[in-house]
């Protein structure tokens, strides 16, 4: 018996836009119109074949890479053109594909960085407390050195790390490379936990149907175009999409 993918939440306006976005390298698109929402409150998964344009699409949230044409906008305020500092003030944080804490200090040390840009400490402090009370085993691990920590524990401090701006949009970028199947299982639960205390999250991921079993909202994207969105369900249990990229598409208990 196969696990549904999650109800999608009661209708909302949209956290993020995406309208008309084209985008690429050296003149060259990799992204050609891309347009779709992700809800406020939602998991949205974007699912595709390499070279789809999953991982340009999160260049262009961040606003690492500008668009050539289209607009991407952020609770009605408009991200394109801003830079990546401007936009992350604006609440948009990404946890990326490759693991990126500083492995000689501690995991307080780096969960405490996630907040730099607050400049008041106290609530550094409360933001902390709140990170460690919703992940209470990366609080004991609070002394120990980023580095002696296993794949999957370093993710869930890197989850922790960017709470700590109360963000309006978490991107998490193939949080399941390099992790086994147990471990991915409880990296999967910690982003339900924190869409459950209120992050909106936008997923781009390689295991295609682990994560639209996670998420509300799924998003195929093949040759820098959306093939298809709709539901997780929607799209788990589409035959064509299931036969070109599931290995079958998923049927209903």
């Amino acid at each position: 018996m196969t696990t549904p993918a999650p109800a999608a939440p009661a209708a909302t306006e949209p956290a993020l836009v995406m309208e008309g976005v084209v985008a690429g390298y050296g003149g060259g698109d990799v992204l050609r119109g891309v347009t779709f929402e992700v809800p406020e409150g939602s998991i949205t998964c974007v699912v595709g074949p390499n070279g789809a344009g999953k991982s340009t699409l999160m260049r262009v949230i961040s606003g690492l890479l500008r668009p050539r044409l289209g607009t991407v906008t952020l609770r009605g305020e408009k991200l394109t053109g801003k830079s990546p500092r401007q936009i992350l003030k604006l609440g948009v944080v990404q946890v990326p594909q490759n693991h990126s804490l500083f492995k000689d200090m501690t995991v307080r040390e780096n969960i405490d960085l996630g907040g730099y840009m607050i400049g008041d400490r106290k609530l550094v402090n409360t933001r902390i407390d709140a990170v460690f009370d919703l992940f209470p085993q990366v609080r004991d691990w609070a002394g120990m050195k980023a580095g002696a920590l296993s794949g999957g524990q370093q993710r869930l401090v890197e989850f922790a790390r960017a709470l700590m701006l109360d963000p309006a949009l978490i991107l998490l970028d193939e949080p399941s490379m390099g992790l086994s199947p147990l471990v991915l299982k409880s990296v999967f639960a910690a982003a339900r936990q924190m869409n459950s205390n209120g992050a909106t999250i936008l997923l781009v991921e390689q295991n295609a149907r682990s994560g639209l079993k996670l998420s509300n909202y799924g998003v195929v994207m093949e040759n820098g175009t959306v093939r298809l969105s709709g539901t997780g369900r929607e799209v788990l249990e589409h035959p064509e999409i299931g036969e070109l990229y599931l290995g079958g598409a998923v049927k209903s208990a």
